[in-house]
């Protein structure tokens, strides 16, 4: 991925850092939840087919993580494999980054690991979450869901969001731990829209199932939400240690 226009990225996605302040949610995700490191990298692989009959992604991919990161500021804070919605050659990591020095070198040693058959990068910014210094927790499963909306819907969004999550975690053992925005690609901005990515914890997928009940004043605000996206794609996964 090419390296960002800064004036594009700071009066575009990257002002979404301060877009729960602005929209004046009245929550604690207003008062500074959302003021940990707001630079992340979303790395998606795809492990080239091994013997026997695949490559497990912890011990293939923990080494391949820990050698990107050693000598920079960055923060792996998870690796995450398949249960629904990949396939067993597919993980995903979340990386944190409390500056820029050395996430560029860090992320092409990723997209030329060996034995993957693709590695792709997705530069992040956090919107309301996550609050400052969380980390995954372990455990349950991590629902990794995908949002393509209009640009000039983005606040709206977001503050959707904020809204239904309240009503969410009072009523179902889930949280969210970010929601995100991805460098708008040249595409995207010729066509006016914005990749978000929501990362969703829940006990299990019975209360993944559960928490779709449109009747709760959360899936009210995530119906409006809904109204809001072209386009949207989810995979539930497990977070494992590396």
């Amino acid at each position: 991925m090419a390296e960002p226009n800064r004036r594009q990225w700071l009066s575009g996605a990257g002002a979404l850092v301060a877009a729960p302040t602005l929209m004046g949610a009245g929550s604690a995700l207003a008062a500074g939840e959302g003021t940990g490191p707001s630079l992340y990298d979303y790395v998606f692989f795809e492990l080239a087919p091994g013997s026997p009959p695949y490559r497990r992604p912890a011990p293939t991919l923990g080494p391949i993580l820990h050698g990107a990161l050693q000598t920079t500021h960055g923060k792996n804070l998870g690796l995450f494999v398949p249960q629904l919605g990949w396939s067993t050659l597919q993980a995903a990591a979340l990386l944190a980054w409390p500056d820029d020095d050395g996430r560029a070198a860090a992320v092409d040693k990723l997209r030329t690991a060996p034995d993957m058959t693709s590695v792709r990068t997705h530069r992040l910014v956090a919107t309301a979450r996550p609050a400052k210094d969380s980390v995954p927790l372990p455990g349950g499963i991590y629902v990794h869901r995908w949002f393509v909306i209009d640009a000039a819907a983005t606040q709206e969004f977001v503050a959707l969001s904020v809204q239904g999550w309240v009503d969410f975690e009072n009523r179902f053992d889930a949280r969210i731990f970010g929601l995100f925005a991805d460098e708008r690609s040249a595409e995207d901005l010729r066509q006016g829209v914005v990749r978000l990515f929501l990362l969703t914890r829940y006990r299990d997928h019975g209360v993944w199932q559960a928490s779709r009940d449109p009747t709760t004043e959360a899936m009210k605000a995530f119906a409006r939400r809904q109204a809001l996206t072209h386009v949207s794609w989810a995979a539930s996964t497990l977070l494992i240690d590396i």
